[in-house]
């Protein structure tokens, strides 16, 4: 897997007062591990942006502060979910010889053959799955071919899942990952057939617009009389 870099500097402003760091282009964020004392630090927003679509929450990032770089896992990031943009990240320092445990995002390949036949569609019940392994095994994404799914009900679960030797899924091995439903059935709306009297009354109100035009003609044709004489 390849390795990221990031450099970051120690954070000395914490609390409320961080909203001046974000007015800065700065992201505040913490480097926290077992056996590690949490560390406030602070890095450039468009950096961290850039390092964590390449390395998603998977991929070790090499963070350098002050020289000394360690090995991470991005976590925990907290959003502005208005503006979409990143308020603080966590990320978490770990022993390349220890396992970790991580949420895996699963990527469908192909088209079902159900649904390219019109005979169901396709409903994806879970977008990740947890998994065991060493930080450098960690999969990016587990990829899942939905193609041979031809039939309402068929299923793939994540015990059909393939992973390299040294990844462990610890998901219930039971649990859904696709399906294919039944159709949804297009709702017929009907126009509900007027009540006992309503009938009369649309027909007054009709006659009464009737009414009313044949007013506003005369109205309009009494100048022209006018002026004949």
């Amino acid at each position: 897997m390849n390795k990221h870099s990031l450099k970051v500097e120690e954070r000395k402003v914490l609390g409320k007062a961080v909203k001046t760091l974000r007015k800065s282009g700065l992201l505040p964020g913490n480097i926290y591990g077992k056996d590690v004392k949490s560390t406030a630090i602070q890095v450039s927003l468009a950096e961290f942006q850039k390092v964590h679509k390449e390395a998603g929450e998977t991929g070790i990032v090499e963070v350098d502060l002050n020289g000394k770089k360690v090995p991470t896992l991005i976590k925990n990031i907290a959003y502005d979910y208005i503006n979409d943009v990143p308020l603080h990240v966590d990320f978490y320092q770990v022993n390349l010889s220890e396992k970790v445990k991580a949420q895996i995002p699963i990527e469908l390949i192909g088209e079902p053959k159900a649904v390219t036949e019109k005979l169901g569609l396709l409903l994806q019940v879970l977008n990740q799955i947890e998994v065991e392994a060493l930080p450098a095994d960690l999969p990016e994404k587990i990829e899942v071919n939905v193609e041979h799914l031809a039939n309402v009900d068929d299923a793939i679960l994540v015990e059909n899942l393939k992973v390299s030797s040294g990844v462990e899924i610890l998901t219930p091995k039971e649990e859904m990952v696709v399906k294919i439903s039944e159709p949804t059935k297009e709702e017929v709306v009907e126009t509900p057939a007027p009540a006992e009297g309503e009938e009369a009354a649309e027909g007054e109100t009709a006659a009464a617009e009737g009414e009313e035009g044949k007013a506003a003609e005369g109205t309009a044709e009494t100048p022209k009389e006018e002026e004949k004489k």
